[in-house]
């Protein structure tokens, strides 16, 4: 078996994604987005408290925590959390979402 013929299937490891050199778990990383996205959302809201220019918080925090909920469903999902878990990061997922869309339809 050449180097070239591995992959993370014929080596029985689960949970990998290849990028390039190195390989990082798919849990790893979600984490990796889930700290970006809240650095992001900090980044925001301090802009617009200092500037008052950019995106104020009630714009997007809503929507932002329905995404975080579904990427905490998803690493639930893919961790040993039970399917109550994942269930009710869903659920909180699918309420942020419905009170984003009722805070929009409102206009």
């Amino acid at each position: 078996m050449t180097a070239a013929s591995l992959s993370a299937t014929s080596l029985n490891i689960p949970r990998l994604v290849d990028l390039g050199m190195t390989s990082l778990r798919l849990i790893d990383l979600i984490d990796a987005v889930i700290v970006f996205t809240v650095i992001e959302a900090l980044a925001l809201l301090i802009h617009h408290r200092i500037t008052g220019r950019g995106v104020a918080g009630s714009q997007f925090l809503v929507n932002l925590v329905s995404g975080l909920c579904l990427m905490l469903a998803l690493r639930s999902a893919l961790g040993s959390a039970g399917d109550l878990v994942v269930a009710a990061w869903l659920g909180a997922a699918g309420l942020a979402h419905a009170a984003d869309l009722r805070r929009r339809w409102r206009r």
